[in-house]
C-alpha cells in the first residue's frame, strides 16, 4: 500500500504543478489585459484548489504509512540529526501544507471579490506565493534537501 500511495502522491505532484502554471497563467493574463474573469477563469481557481486539496489527503495517508516518518516521530532525538529525516518527518509536510493554506485563502478570497481585475490579481499573488513555496521544498532529484525521482 506504501508504494501505490507514493507513486499516486509522486504523480498527482505533476497535476498540482500543471494546475497552477494555468491558473497563474490566466491570472495573468486576465489583470494585465484587463479580461472578464469568466466561468473557465473560476473553474480553473476551483480546481487547482480541489486537486491541491486531493494532493495534500494523500500526502497526509503517505504521511502517517511512512516508514521514514515512523522512525523520525518514535526516535525524534536521534532522527532530527539526519536532514533527510527532519526533512520528510517534518520540513516537507509543514511547508507544503502552509503552501495549501495559502492556495486555499487566495481561492476563498478570489472568489469573493466583486471586480474581475480584483479576483485576477488575488489570485495572481496567492497562487504564485503557494507554487513558488511547492517548487522549493519538492523532493527533486536534484534537492540539497531530499533526493528522490521525478516519478517514484
Amino acid at each position: 500500500m506504501y508504494q501505490s500511495i507514493t507513486l499516486i502522491h509522486s504523480s498527482l505532484r505533476w497535476l498540482v504543478l500543471i494546475a497552477l502554471i494555468i491558473s497563474i497563467f490566466r491570472a495573468a493574463r486576465g489583470y494585465y489585459w484587463n479580461k472578464r474573469f469568466t466561468k473557465t477563469d473560476n473553474l480553473t481557481r476551483h480546481w487547482t484548489a480541489t486537486i491541491a486539496h486531493v494532493q495534500l489527503m494523500v500526502g497526509m495517508t503517505l504521511y502517517f504509512q511512512s516508514p521514514l516518518v515512523k522512525y523520525f516521530l518514535r526516535n525524534f532525538k536521534t532522527a532530527k540529526e539526519s536532514i533527510e529525516l527532519l526533512y520528510f518527518g517534518l520540513i516537507h509536510s509543514v511547508v507544503m501544507l502552509l503552501a495549501i493554506v495559502l492556495l486555499t485563502v487566495g481561492s476563498a478570497l478570489a472568489k469573493r471579490q466583486s471586480i474581475d481585475r480584483d479576483k485576477f490579481r488575488t489570485m495572481f499573488i496567492w497562487y504564485t506565493a503557494a507554487f513558488i513555496i511547492i517548487i522549493m521544498i519538492v523532493p527533486w532529484p536534484f534537492s540539497p534537501l531530499a533526493q528522490r525521482p521525478y516519478f517514484r
